[in-house]
Order: structure tokens, then sequence, then C-alpha cells
């Protein structure tokens, strides 16, 4: 009969046994993260998407009678024809507008009105950029081949980041198309996730946690759609008022830029220069200029204001998560952001005070 070990020797047998299965998890765990990490960003897409879109699935599937499937569907295409058709104007419309001033280019026949002499009275630009203007007015030809290098350098920088807004967009469109599928299931993924986060932190934290989540994710969506809608209405009334070709799908342009949170500027300042090209330098158009470019960056003063709304943590919390979010991690981190900070927030004054009630079960009575 073998000896029955010690005390001392089951504590190091018990502790290695444990490193084992604690490293064999961990393997497990790295192992499963990097063959999901090349769909990290769709799934997480996909999950926003559809935590923002579900009480539109509920209150639309409530009038078809419960038919969740057909009711997501339904939510699907309507958003890929809301995102699809105005794409599609618009970038029928950029490319014809090409081909036009590559045709215009070739043929010599491009005309560039002189600069006025106000120009010229610009603080700082201004000699600069009347020398500029007066040089390609007089000798189209002879500055295009004088900036060749950074005009070549000028068009890769711009085709790159239109590959990239052409990347998420394809992106965002396979994200909605799974939070369709995500929708047709969202009560058994709303158990699902009390359930997780249940076992992470308790029954009574899990609910409180989850719920939070939510608020967050659908109050950050809910505040930058608001924010690009009204971008797109003062840019598009400026627009309108000057007379600009294609202003209504311009508008739709800086509308879609403000949900992807690309500046606004990408639109506006092209604009402002083909105004003054074609108009000259006058009251109108520096005004013009003015609210465009005000207009632009109106977003940075409506942030504070509409993110953290409805939100049971403070409105800084959810400002500083979705900006530090964005800046860390870009438009994803948006929503990711908030999210760990309020989460963070609410599980720090949580455990401050159950400590505080612990405090004061063991105090004594005072008699």
């Amino acid at each position: 009969m073998s000896p029955k070990p010690s005390p001392d020797q089951q504590l190091p047998e018990a502790l290695l046994d444990v490193l084992i299965r604690a490293g064999l998890i961990a393997i497990l765990a790295i192992s499963c993260y990097l063959v999901f990490r090349p769909f990290l960003d769709l799934m997480l897409w996909s999950l926003i998407l559809a935590v923002m879109l579900y009480p539109l699935q509920r209150r639309i599937a409530d009038r078809l009678g419960h038919h969740e499937g057909q009711t997501a569907s339904l939510i699907v295409v309507a958003g890929l024809l809301i995102l699809m058709v105005p794409t599609y104007l618009l970038g029928t419309s950029l490319v014809d507008s090409a081909q036009q001033v590559m045709e215009t280019v070739r043929d010599g026949s491009l005309n560039i009105p002189p600069p006025s002499e106000s120009v010229a009275n610009w603080p700082v630009i201004g000699q600069p950029v009347h020398d500029l203007w007066q040089q390609a007015a007089s000798d189209l030809s002879g500055s295009i081949e004088k900036y060749r290098p950074q005009i070549r350098e000028l068009l890769l920088g711009l085709l790159t980041r239109i590959a990239g807004i052409g990347a998420g967009f394809l992106l965002f469109i396979g994200a909605l198309i799974i939070a369709g599928i995500m929708m047709a299931f969202g009560e058994l993924g709303h158990r699902s996730a009390h359930r997780i986060a249940a076992r992470i932190v308790g029954p009574e934290r899990g609910e409180t946690l989850v719920e939070l989540c939510t608020a967050t994710i659908r109050t950050v969506a809910q505040g930058v759609l608001g924010i690009a809608f009204i971008q797109m209405l003062l840019i598009g009334v400026g627009f309108v008022v000057m007379g600009i070709p294609g202003a209504g799908l311009l508008a739709l342009a800086v509308l879609l830029l403000g949900i992807i949170q690309v500046p606004a500027t990408l639109i506006t300042v092209p604009v402002i220069v083909y105004v003054f090209s074609s108009e000259g330098a006058s009251v109108t158009t520096i005004v013009f200029a003015i609210y465009s470019i005000l207009a632009g960056l109106v977003d940075n003063v409506l942030k504070p204001l509409l993110l953290g709304r409805g939100v049971d943590v403070p409105m800084p919390v959810v400002l500083i998560g979705a900006l530090g979010g964005m800046v860390a991690s870009g438009i994803l981190g948006l929503f990711i952001g908030p999210i760990v900070l309020a989460v963070g927030y609410r599980l720090f004054w949580q455990w401050v005070d159950d400590q505080d009630t612990a405090n004061e079960s063991t105090e004594p009575d005072g008699r």
C-alpha cells in the first residue's frame, strides 16, 4: 500500500494541476482569438447594428404578426437600398465629372479665371495663393507640369482615402446583413447576453451591465446619426443657396461621411475652391466659405450635447469614451470606448458601494 502524500506534497500537486489547466485554457483562448481576429471588426459592427436596430425590429414585428425573420429581412433590404442608391448616384456623378474634367484638360479648353486683386490681401496665404492662381490662369499646362510630383502625391493620397472609404462601406454592408441574422434571433441573443453577464459578475449586476451596454450603443448611434443629419441640412442649405451643381448629391455625401465619422471638409473644401475659381473673391463667396467651414465643424460642438443622453452614467464618461475610442480605434472605437468606460465606471462605484455597505453592517448599533 502506497503511503498517503502529506499536505505539503498535496499543495504543490494541486497548484501544478491548476496551472496546467489554466495554461491549456489560455492556449485555447489565444488560438480562438487568432482564428476569429480577421472577422472581429465585422462581427463587432454587426453586433452594434443589431443592438441599434432591434427596437425597430420589435415594433415592425409586432405589426407583422411576430415574424422575426421576415422583419429582419425587410430592415436589411431597406437599409441596403438607403445606402446603395445614394452611393451609386454619387459615384456616377463623380465619375462623370472626373471624365469631363479630364477631357477638358486634354482638349486645352479648361480656362481658369484670373484671381481678384483682393486675394493677395488675404492674411498669411494671400500672396502665395494669388501667385499660384495667376500662374495656373496664364499657363495651366506649364503649372501642371511644374507641380506634377505634388499633384501625383495628392491624387495618390486621395485615391488611398477613397479606397479606404470603399472598403469600410463594403464592411458596413456585410455587417448589416449579419446584423439582420442576429436580429432574427434577438430574443435568444438577449437571454444569452444576460446569462453570460450573470456568470461573470453575478445575476443582479449582470442585468444592469447588459442594459447599460445596450443603452450606451443606442445613445451613441442616435447621436452620430442625429449629428450627421443636422450637418447635412446645414451644408446642403448653403450649397442650394449658392447654386452649387449637384447640391443634393453632395449633401447626401456629407450625410454618409458623417455616419462613418469622416470630416465633412472633404466635401466643403473642394466646393469652396470651386466657388472661388468660378466666381472669384467677393463678399458672397467669402461668407459662403466661412459658413461652409463652420457647418463642417459643427459636429465638434454637437457631440458633447447629444452623446451620453439617456445613459445611467455621467455624460462626460460617455463623451470621453467616444472621443478617446475614436482616436484609438477609429469609428469602431466610437462605440467600444463609451461601453468600456461606462462599464468600468459602473463597476468601480458598485465596488465602492459594496465596501460602504460592508462597513455599515459591521458598525455597532450604538446602544
